[in-house]
């Protein structure tokens, strides 16, 4: 194997992970694939149609179907919810959790599974995570994020303010019929980081 294609989902940074690589395997060339889905089940086709070898993405996703694979979870990103300036969440102080029964009577741009609105929602359209920025900033809505999705796509027309649900876990995973010396050489490079870190 003379190339590892690594595919990515916005807000990972796999830099670091690059350079310890490129350190350890001067042979073998890296090849990182930005992925544009967010959710995991989007990302692992091009797993199975043998387009990359190892995808970093969002969990969960099917581990057994179409084909098994091998997942290693790596870290948890904190929700944060989006919204424009104007809005009351702008009020709230950046460094206590907002309840999730208080983003009930909100818009939601994008539907998440830990927030259960209680008044009709409007008919938004499939849209992407940038869009849907663009559209809390307006004040129509809010939207809750991984925090590292919220600042890649940060305006200035906007905050964010931490949310007291589960976090979304990021973890790697790789055909088991593929896995080999060059994969395991991976998997110990991202598991280079400490135990137990955590990365919003």
């Amino acid at each position: 194997m003379d190339e590892l294609r690594v595919g990515f989902v916005p807000g990972v940074t796999p830099d670091k992970w690059v350079r310890a690589w490129r350190e350890k395997n001067p042979r073998i060339a890296l090849r990182v694939v930005p992925l544009d889905e967010l959710e995991g089940d989007a990302q692992r086709a091009a797993l199975d149609a043998g387009e990359l070898d190892m995808v970093l993405l969002r969990l969960p996703v099917d581990l057994d179907r179409p084909t098994a694979l091998h997942c290693v979870r790596l870290y948890e990103e904190r929700p944060v919810a989006v919204a424009g300036r104007e809005h009351w969440l702008a009020a709230a102080d950046a460094d206590e959790l907002v309840d999730p029964s208080d983003l009930r009577e909100e818009q939601h741009v994008l539907p998440h599974p830990g927030v259960d609105p209680s008044v009709e929602q409007l008919a938004f359209p499939t849209m992407t995570v940038a869009d849907a920025v663009e559209v809390a900033a307006s004040g129509t809505g809010i939207v809750v994020l991984p925090m590292s999705l919220a600042r890649l796509h940060h305006r200035r027309d906007v905050v964010h303010r931490p949310v007291d649900l589960p976090g979304t876990t990021i973890g790697l995973v790789w055909r088991r019929e593929d896995d080999g010396p060059v994969h395991q050489d991976f998997v110990g490079v991202v598991r280079g980081r400490r135990v137990g870190s955590s990365r919003g």
